[in-house]
């Protein structure tokens, strides 16, 4: 699905994506985890987790209104980040009830968002609903090598393993049984072991998240099926 194609069909998505006051939070979100050393967190990261949220439920079989909030949460899932890194989903969900109350969003519509929001990270994320399993999904899958936001002199093994990604594909098979991300690692800069180092947690969380959906998860690197 390519949104930027059909934003039109989203009409609570198009409101939110061009909010003054919403992107400023997401542009300050991230400059306070650059000032961290963390990875891009800005509207590049927003828009892949988008995407993908949105191909998830989709190819599921959600209806406009669901993809239209399930856009909508990805969107704002990580304004929290700008009040504190810890707990940013908790805090990330009452700022985007505050913001869509404050739009006049219904609470039928804000409800689904803001429990999608604060189940979105690892530690307290939990499966709750196919919006937030979708959007675990989507959040936890997106590593590339163009997140990494310091100098190499500077890296990190964060910064090494998402640098060291050539390719990232994330795939439901045509039997929805099963969704798929598939890695390409160039192992001159970070290593597969370094990968699980710092993300088993989150792929684990991912599995929970398709187990919900009714899939497997399958994690793929360098052709090698590791999960």
């Amino acid at each position: 699905m390519n949104i930027q194609e059909e934003i039109k069909r989203f009409p609570l998505f198009e409101r939110v994506k061009h909010d003054k006051d919403i992107n400023v939070y997401i542009e300050e979100q991230n400059k306070s985890l650059y000032s961290m050393g963390f990875t891009e967190h800005s509207f590049a990261h927003i828009g892949v987790v988008a995407e993908r949220t949105a191909y998830i439920l989709d190819t599921l079989g959600a209806d406009d209104h669901t993809i239209d909030l399930a856009l909508t949460a990805a969107w704002m899932h990580d304004l929290g980040n700008i009040i504190n890194r810890t707990d940013h989903s908790q805090s990330g969900a009452l700022m985007t009830f505050y913001l869509l109350d404050k739009m006049g969003v219904p609470s039928t519509d804000i409800a689904p968002i803001i429990r999608a929001i604060g189940n979105h990270d690892e530690g307290s994320g939990i499966p709750v609903s196919n919006m937030a399993a979708a959007l675990i999904i989507a959040d936890k899958s997106d590593v590339r090598r163009s997140r990494v936001q310091d100098d190499e002199s500077n890296y990190d093994i964060h910064d090494r393993v998402n640098y060291s990604v050539r390719s990232s594909k994330l795939k439901i098979n045509q039997e929805h049984t099963a969704i798929k991300l598939k890695l390409e690692i160039d192992t001159r800069y970070g290593e597969i072991g370094e990968y699980f180092e710092i993300f088993l947690e989150r792929m684990l969380l991912c599995r929970k998240a398709a187990n919900f959906l009714k899939m497997d998860f399958n994690l793929i690197i360098n052709e090698r099926t590791l999960m």
